[in-house]
This record gives structure tokens, C-alpha cells and sequence, in this order.
């Protein structure tokens, strides 16, 4: 599964990836993480990145 990374890495306070919506320990795991793993990581980094101002 590709990553959803934007290659728009920016950091919020809480974390949180501007660029994909991952957090930092999302973002870490995701090389060791397997499909369905990184499928719900995805699916949580979407909904954190809609909810975001744009």
C-alpha cells in the first residue's frame, strides 16, 4: 500500500502532519505496519486531515 504522504511535512502542536493527517507515531510505524494496519491508518489520517482548516 503507497503512503498517503503529500510531501507537505509540517508538524502541528498536537503532532499531526498538515501534509497527510498522520500523527508522528503513525508516521513511524507505518514502514513495519502491514496493509491492514496502514489501511487504518489512512482511514484515521483522512478524517484528522477533513477536519482541518484549508
Amino acid at each position: 500500500m503507497a503512503s498517503p504522504c503529500r510531501r507537505v511535512c509540517c508538524l502541528d502542536t498536537r503532532d499531526v502532519c498538515l501534509g497527510c493527517g498522520r500523527t508522528l507515531e503513525e508516521i513511524l510505524e507505518w514502514g513495519r505496519a502491514d496493509n491492514a494496519r496502514r489501511r487504518e491508518i489512512c482511514a484515521q489520517a483522512h478524517a484528522r486531515w477533513a477536519l482541518f482548516p484549508h
